[in-house]
């Protein structure tokens, strides 16, 4: 039976654990939160209390357990096409307007980051976009694109990659692109969608901590997607990250943030075109 309670030292060293490498900002009202979330892990180690928990995690062979740890407390809500009118932009002014752009090496593919992808929701979101928008557009045939995705959580990454998704969860804008870009599950998956494997070739998928310095990224992008990750972040470490996000656009490249995130008080240099879109001008 596991002790229910978190004591206040407890949860002092797991606040400190999970901002020291991830700079979640984890605030003295979610105790109860980590707590519940905590719970399945210390079954699975077979541990009784939290203080044994913190033990494991204090020791040098706890780096494994830290991993777990921040898949644990990682907010990870999503959906297809969340926030939509940041597609729609994506659709009608920034993709028109980089379709045009001169590339800086004849033939680079155009290409987006989904900077804290979560379950896959929103990198594939932004790959039906591209699809959709390119299909359109014969005169374009040799244009190419991909989306690379980065999150915090293995666990998420593992569910991205796998691209398969309760029926009940596949909601999207235009019923006609299900059968496009989804496959529907037979026999013992039925119930469920896994997306089709010439969309899911293009999207990248790779572990990041957004906090780490500099970003191991190969490739600038022509828009940045970090929507609803700032918000947990204490304001230091978002007058970090921000720069760290626009050495990755390219000129006249887009970021998107989340529409209850601004960038106010944070030196950026980036030209505001609507409430949490950005231009590099």
């Amino acid at each position: 039976m596991i002790s229910g309670a978190i004591a206040d030292e407890e949860y002092s060293f797991i606040r400190k654990l999970v901002y020291d490498r991830s700079r979640i900002n984890l605030g003295p009202n979610k105790k109860e939160l980590v707590r519940n979330r905590l719970q399945k892990r210390l079954q699975v180690l077979g541990l009784k209390s939290f203080g044994a928990y913190c033990d494991l995690l204090n020791k040098e062979t706890g780096d494994e357990e830290k991993s777990a740890l921040l898949d644990a407390i990682s907010t990870n809500v999503t959906h297809f096409f969340r926030e939509w009118k940041h597609f729609e932009f994506l659709r009608d002014i920034a993709l028109p307007q980089l379709e045009y752009r001169p590339r800086q090496n004849p033939g680079e593919p155009l290409r987006i980051w989904s900077a804290a992808c979560s379950s896959g929701e929103e990198p594939y979101s932004l790959a039906i976009t591209l699809a959709e928008f390119f299909r359109n557009r014969p005169q374009f045939p040799s244009q190419t694109w991909d989306v690379f995705a980065t999150d915090i959580s293995s666990r998420m990454l593992s569910t991205a990659s796998e691209a398969v998704y309760k029926s009940d969860r596949v909601h999207l804008p235009d019923p006609s692109w299900l059968p496009s870009y989804f496959q529907k599950g037979v026999g013992a998956w039925d119930g469920y969608y896994r997306v089709k494997s010439e969309l899911r070739e293009r999207v990248e998928f790779n572990r990041l901590n957004l906090t780490e310095s500099p970003h191991p990224c190969r490739h600038q992008f022509d828009a940045i997607f970090c929507r609803n990750v700032m918000i947990y972040f204490d304001n230091s470490t978002q007058r970090q990250l921000t720069p760290h996000l626009i050495q990755h656009l390219t000129p006249g490249g887009f970021l998107f943030v989340g529409h209850s995130e601004k960038l106010l008080g944070i030196e950026h240099g980036l030209k505001s075109l609507r409430p949490s879109i950005y231009q590099r001008v």
